[in-house]
């Protein structure tokens, strides 16, 4: 029996990357006797053990024949005569098809080092095409490798258009498919997790409300970059690089979905895009079974993300009323999850610095509409009561003292 740490772990030691993560494979061995040392069995598909005490996970050599279509299409053939070689030679990419043994030495039968030298994403053989989840993963190592430039190598590129081109994206559930998203936006430059799934075809069939946006222009003074697309990955690498956080990633990439609705002949103005996205955020994220965190969250700044922008005149003051202030903030939870608002706010700023140009500009808007928040929130419950007030007329008064609290704020701002 044998133990090689392989896969992801190996590929990030030798770029230098910190490892978190590491996976093991166990040559020439049998379920009893890694259950005999411990080992806690999981799984359903083929046995993988947790180590007694890191907890990390220890597979049987292994290898795959496809039987049937989609993720799960496969008879999976395990036991003690399998070699490294060959189970490694199941694996996606050259890169992640290496291993290190006890002592260290790196087995590399598919030149998994050459290609981490040359920059290259590769697939190891033509079983890659037997599992259409890899198209994802292909575009997923492309936004995560991205700090170090990796490119897709042409023969793998082509077999994934012919892998989209055959239907085959069609098998993937909802599921795996938003496991894929979730890992991606976590990468610095997720915007090229999306531009990949373009190249090779994959958007159009799996996110069709942002292919869409692909050649819909938009007034030059406001986006010098181009059209709603080149604006939308702008905006999500925005927010990548001011929260760390999923959902604002995903709410900044969803925002402007209502303009690829706009008809051609009101381009390159998009009045009303906003309203119009929202029922596109929210069929999107049912069809992906979505976090309701995160499809509140989208749709909400998809909303709002215009009127939040309006808080400043062009000289720098307030421009928007009351009225309209506190109407923002309830809608947006506000009042009762100031966290979660900021959250909003840091979509919206992603969305203002996501242009040619904007990428360094300030964003008062935040400040200013988090300053609004505390106000409306700092009225005197106390003495509302002690007027005498009861039942509805309770909120009544309430909202007509966050009222006057705002306006003697916007006065004093001014």
């Amino acid at each position: 029996m044998k133990t090689y740490l392989v896969g992801g772990a190996v590929r990030d030691k030798l770029l230098g990357v910190a490892v978190y993560d590491r996976d093991w494979v166990v040559v020439g061995a049998k379920p009893e006797q890694l259950l005999a040392q411990g080992f806690r069995q999981v799984g359903n598909d083929f046995p993988v053990f947790l180590h007694p005490d890191t907890q990390e996970e220890y597979a049987l050599a292994r290898t795959e024949r496809k039987s049937g279509v989609g993720y799960h299409g496969f008879d999976v053939q395990f036991d003690p005569s399998i070699t490294l070689e060959s189970d490694l030679s199941r694996r996606d990419l050259t890169i992640n098809a290496m291993a290190e043994d006890a002592q260290g030495n790196l087995v590399d039968p598919y030149g998994g080092q050459q290609d981490l030298a040359a920059k290259k994403l590769r697939h190891v053989s033509d079983a890659f095409s037997e599992d259409p989840l890899r198209v994802l993963r292909v575009c997923r190592f492309a936004a995560k490798l991205a700090p170090f430039d990796f490119v897709i190598a042409p023969e793998t590129h082509q077999l994934m258009c012919d892998m989209v081109n055959s239907g085959e994206l069609s098998a993937l559930t909802p599921e795996r498919v938003w496991q894929e998203v979730v890992k991606a936006l976590k990468t610095e430059m997720p915007s090229r997790f999306f531009v990949q799934l373009d190249s090779v075809g994959a958007l159009a069939v799996l996110f069709p409300e942002l292919a869409a946006l692909k050649g819909v222009e938009q007034p030059l003074k406001h986006h010098p970059e181009g059209d709603v697309w080149v604006h939308s990955m702008m905006v999500l690498d925005a927010a990548a690089k001011l929260s760390d956080k999923g959902m604002v990633r995903w709410a900044a990439l969803m925002h402007d979905l209502g303009k690829g609705l706009t008809p051609k002949t009101r381009w390159p103005k998009h009045s009303g895009h906003e309203q119009v996205g929202v029922p596109l955020v929210s069929a999107l994220s049912e069809r992906y079974r979505i976090p309701k965190k995160w499809q509140s969250l989208a749709e909400q700044v998809t909303a709002y993300h215009g009127l939040i922008h309006q808080a400043f005149n062009s000289a720098g003051q307030p421009h928007l009323k009351a009225g309209t202030l506190l109407k923002v903030l309830k809608a947006c939870y506000a009042l009762k999850d100031r966290k979660r608002f900021e959250l909003l706010l840091i979509a919206c700023e992603a969305d203002a610095k996501g242009r040619l140009g904007f990428e360094n500009r300030p964003y008062p808007q935040k400040d200013f509409w988090l300053a609004v928040t505390d106000i409306a929130n700092n009225v005197d419950r106390k003495a509302v009561l002690a007027e005498g007030f009861s039942g509805p007329a309770i909120g009544e008064a309430i909202e007509r003292a966050r009222l006057q609290l705002v306006k003697q704020f916007l006065q004093t701002y001014r």
